[in-house]
């Protein structure tokens, strides 16, 4: 190799090396200096010309307030967080934050500066979600926060907090979910506002199966396994992963009482992909990469998305469209361009009142288009032909006055970030008045089959939908008087298809949708008559009313090896379409195969993941413990029988060994110990008792219970063993678990991702007990 040759590699592993993004730049060495608490780039000067120069001349932001809008944009942008709202301990843990850990943040000091105390966002409802001064790094490498800093991870891990930029956070909120709703999330990785929409289905947790779900898409494979994976957390039998352009994604058919109906969703989240200068303060890059051609080029796409959006939205349903960008060609010019061709069907929903205290600035009416060399154009007309392939027609504004003061476009939010300390954002909020113009249609001929239309209303026992468009094709342009359910079936499309013998639901065949990333398992649904399920629904004395139709599993072959559970409405989906939509995952794990399972009454254990799912229907093999019995549960491997109360003792002496429920409920008169319930998944053995929860499970309990148990304490003899590494192999897996140990850790993400957090068979030291 030459020198040159070797002087050039050299440089390429320098930049290899050097972080990408200001969240990791404390992985990337060097001092704070001048960054200050940023945290890296000290070599990234926070200035661009072009774009105080455009921003300026649109006047997006109100007279006198430049300075401080660009003074905060070179601020860092303040960490904040989100408590999960619908789990019964969220005031538990709200509780722990504001007792402990932010009560030893006062009149602390870190390099110098204080650190300001957390305080509650004021939008946010029930102080779910907080803000601090302090950046990742510092949170990251201050042997002050430690504590905290755990404390973040974990509970992150477990599903009970998510570090979610504070703006991210407003569009589900606007999207008013119930639990009835069917929801689509069209761009939805990496799964922040995801879980928000999940939590909301679970408003009620008294309700293990709402009827609503949550259709989660997004076009690159790769993230959708970190969907999965932050979807994974809430372990809810509700959400479905799928991979697809946004722009296309296919119509879904579901059978209402024997009769294929179009599926169209109550509230769809249009999370489009942007430009990101609103991101600035986090993703440091934008400041030298802005220019306007990023938005020119993305405009037709979001246009693309929205409208593909607005086509799948019931009557009466609600759309949100929202870009991390202060552009108005991506913003603005979007919403205009789809209300005008919608000719009424859609209309912008005022929102001012929704979410008290939150600051926002009313959408702008005018505005010009730049082409990327600074050239301005007010009018379509006045763009030259040869400029025509960069500058649409699109992206102006509407030029009849009247028309465009009956769009509302004031109705849109843009966020600024000088108002309350955030990232910059923008927000509009349609709602559906009637179907898009060219999916009305002349009445059908007497005599043809009557296809069905928009329902004015979709309500929570008769979902809505119908035959759908195959996904092969790309979208055209829509033809005025055909709607889309005019698209015939093609005949392998219809019920009698051969992959969906048996209840499997396979991936779509290559012929029909071009495959990217890896091949799916496929999802295949047990037969009412299978001789798997009633030892099981003998052992657990199942309720007669448990939905066992809803029980699948990821291999047609061998033996099964874990069950899964969807709700009967994504049932439905999945059952349906297996040939019009990739879907990467589905269903929570509720039963695991144990090892040598025969030898006792029942095969399958119970998986920590789906307890809370499937408790209401469990009637035996439950133990009601006291909270000193958690402690020594959650702390030791195989605590024995004598070192449990006598009324735990008493209750587990009778039982075949096996899988049990531990449940913890709480003591009304005595409110200074734990006041949420607890169900944990356990195993009866010989002499003693062991619980099946994974690491980071364990350490919320303990922190809930006013213990703090840090990394060091695993030497100690504190049973803290990653017992979700066992999600590291294919779902269908667990070789190494039935031969008594616990299966390492893989850096495999896709296959961790797909296959969620699992807990290993128990060792056979614990069986013989």
């Amino acid at each position: 190799m030459g020198r040159r040759a070797r002087g050039r590699r050299l440089q390429q592993q320098q930049q290899q090396q050097r972080p990408t993004r200001a969240e990791d730049s404390a992985e990337g060495g060097g001092k704070r200096q001048e960054a200050g608490w940023e945290g890296g780039y000290p070599e990234i000067v926070k200035e661009n010309k072009l774009f105080e120069h455009y921003y300026q001349e649109l006047k997006i932001v109100p007279e006198g307030e430049w300075d401080r809008f660009m003074e905060a944009l070179r601020e860092p942008l303040p960490a904040t967080l989100r408590i999960t709202g619908y789990k019964s301990h969220a005031k538990e843990i709200l509780h722990c934050l504001k007792n402990k850990y932010f009560k030893e943040l006062e009149d602390l000091e870190v390099d110098g500066q204080k650190v300001e105390v957390p305080q509650p966002l004021s939008w946010y409802p029930e102080e779910l979600a907080w803000h601090t001064n302090l950046s990742r790094k510092i949170l990251r490498k201050s042997p002050q926060l430690e504590k905290f800093h755990q404390f973040l991870v974990s509970e992150t891990e477990s599903g009970n907090i998510s570090r979610q930029e504070a703006v991210s956070m407003i569009p589900p909120l606007l999207l008013n979910a119930h639990p009835h709703h069917k929801i689509l999330d069209m761009c939805a990785a990496p799964g922040s506002k995801t879980t928000q929409l999940i939590e909301m289905l679970h408003a009620d947790m008294n309700v293990p199966f709402p009827e609503g779900f949550v259709i989660a898409n997004d076009v690159d494979n790769k993230r959708c396994y970190l969907l999965v994976h932050q979807a994974k957390r809430l372990s809810s039998p509700c959400i479905m992963v799928v991979n697809h352009d946004a722009s296309s994604i296919p119509r879904l058919q579901i059978d209402v009482n024997g009769r294929k109906e179009i599926l169209f969703y109550d509230r769809i989240l249009c999370d489009v992909p942007c430009s990101g200068d609103g991101t600035m303060r986090k993703n440091i890059d934008v400041w030298k990469k802005w220019t306007t051609l990023n938005s020119l080029q993305l405009h037709g796409l979001q246009l693309r998305i929205a409208t593909r959006g607005a086509e799948q939205l019931v009557e009466g349903g609600r759309m949100v469209y929202s870009t991390c960008s202060l552009n108005p060609i991506e913003d603005e010019a979007v919403i205009a361009s789809l209300l005008e061709k919608s000719e009424g069907a859609l209309e912008l929903a005022d929102v001012s009142s929704e979410l008290p205290g939150l600051k926002w600035m009313p959408g702008i009416t005018h505005w010009k288009v730049m082409t990327k060399d600074g050239q301005w154009f007010t009018v379509w007309e006045d763009v030259p032909h040869s400029r025509h392939t960069q500058v649409r027609p699109t992206m102006f504004p509407p030029k009849d006055p009247e028309k465009l003061q009956a769009m509302h476009l004031e109705r849109c939010l843009r966020i600024l970030p000088h108002h309350q300390n955030t990232g910059g954002f923008f927000v509009a909020v349609l709602v559906k008045k009637s179907s898009m113009p060219w999916n009305k249609r002349p009445p059908k001929l007497q005599g043809e089959p009557v296809e069905p239309r928009e329902p004015v209303r979709s309500s929570p026992a008769h979902p809505t939908g119908g035959a759908a468009a195959d996904p092969a094709e790309p979208e055209r342009k829509p033809v005025s008087g055909l709607d889309d359910t005019d698209v015939t079936e093609r005949p392998e499309n219809v019920e009698s298809s051969g992959s969906r013998k048996g209840g499997v639901c396979g991936p779509p065949p290559s012929k029909k949708m071009k495959l990217f990333g890896f091949k799916e398992d496929p999802f295949v649904f047990i037969p009412e008559d299978d001789p798997l399920f009633p030892p099981i629904q003998k052992f657990y004395a199942l309720d007669p009313s448990f939905p066992k139709m809803n029980l699948l599993t990821r291999t047609t072959e061998g033996k099964k090896r874990q069950l899964y559970m969807v709700s009967k409405e994504l049932r439905n989906v999945l059952v349906n379409n297996s040939e019009r939509m990739k879907v990467i995952n589905t269903g929570i794990k509720v039963w695991c195969r144990n090892n040598s399972g025969e030898e006792f009454d029942c095969a399958f254990r119970l998986a920590q993941e789906g307890i809370y799912t499937l408790y209401p229907f469990i009637n035996s093999r439950i133990i009601t413990v006291s909270i000193e019995d958690v402690k020594i549960l959650l702390t030791q491997e195989n605590p024995f029988f004598r070192k449990l109360s006598s009324e735990t003792y008493s209750q587990a002496k009778d039982l075949a060994k096996g899988s049990i429920v531990l449940k913890y409920e709480p003591d009304p008169t005595k409110p200074d110990t734990l006041q949420c319930p607890i169900v944990l998944c356990g195993w009866r053995g010989k002499a003693s008792i062991r619980t099946f929860v994974p690491k980071n499970e364990r350490l919320h309990y303990l922190r809930m219970m006013g213990l703090e148990v840090l990394a060091e304490k695993k030497k100690e003899g504190t049973v803290l063993a990653q017992e979700g590494a066992g999600g590291s192999g294919p779902p269908e897996d667990e070789v190494s678990a039935e031969h008594g140990a616990e299966p390492a850790a893989s850096t495999d993400t896709r296959a961790h991702a797909a296959s969620g957090p699992s807990d290993p068979a128990p060792a056979e030291a614990a069986l013989s007990r």
